[in-house]
């Protein structure tokens, strides 16, 4: 399977395990989501603490 390597969109900076995260996306219209590490690479934004402080 592919490895998801998560990174913050705006310093580019790779996201370590247990590290605190916020995630801008839309609110998904379907239900059932089972793998939501994917999803959220996909379909939002990722963006480590730092960045969310400045």
């Amino acid at each position: 399977m592919f490895k998801i390597t998560p990174q913050c969109s705006i310093c580019e900076k790779e996201i370590q395990p247990n590290e605190e995260i916020y995630v801008k996306m839309r609110y998904p219209e379907k239900k059932g989501m089972t793998e939501i590490k994917a999803f959220i690479q996909y379909q939002g934004k990722i963006i480590c603490e730092e960045c969310n402080n400045k």
